[in-house]
């Protein structure tokens, strides 16, 4: 059962940012035409509300190789749900280490198959010039799939508030 306050706030904020607007009492009208009644329901046979017009974006954060393999999984698995969206993975540290040249997981297998594949779904992999240059290695020790930014956390923060991505940390 849905908490009536969700819904409530849920529509303040649809009324607010413009997805949705009062039609007549108790019922409303989404930008796409579509109107749903006071319990969320779609009253006509438009389609149903959607919000999110935009595919969604995502930063996923990754400071520890041990979590590579989880990451990726995560990636790939979410782009089946919404094999639209932008997706970039952000590592510093020893988040790095799948994203540099010949690096192989856990058991041995190379990671660069995943990278490209992802690659070729559109995910961008950021890889911290500040940890390269901590661990004394050059652009060159980077994998093609991945580029190299300034600062990890500065790229992450700026995905997040310049270009809206959602952030996920695991």
């Amino acid at each position: 059962m849905r908490h009536p306050a969700s819904f409530a706030i849920a529509l303040a904020l649809g009324i607010a940012f413009g997805t949705l607007s009062p039609a007549r009492a108790g019922e409303f009208t989404c930008a796409s035409g579509a109107q749903t009644d006071a319990s969320g329901a779609t009253t006509t046979a438009t389609a149903p509300c959607n919000p999110t017009a935009t595919a969604p974006k995502v930063v996923f954060q990754i400071n520890d190789g041990a979590n590579a393999s989880t990451i990726l999984r995560f990636v790939t698995n979410y782009l089946k749900a919404e094999p639209g969206a932008k997706v970039a993975v952000v590592g510093y540290g020893s988040g790095i280490d799948f994203m540099l040249k010949n690096a192989k997981d856990p058991e041995g297998a190379a990671y660069t198959p995943q990278l490209q594949a992802l690659a070729a779904q559109g995910v961008a992999f950021k890889v911290c010039n500040n940890t390269l240059r901590a661990r004394s290695l050059g652009v060159d020790a980077v994998a093609s799939e991945a580029s190299v930014v300034p600062g990890a956390v500065n790229e992450i923060i700026r995905l997040e508030t310049r270009e809206g991505y959602a952030y996920f940390n695991h």
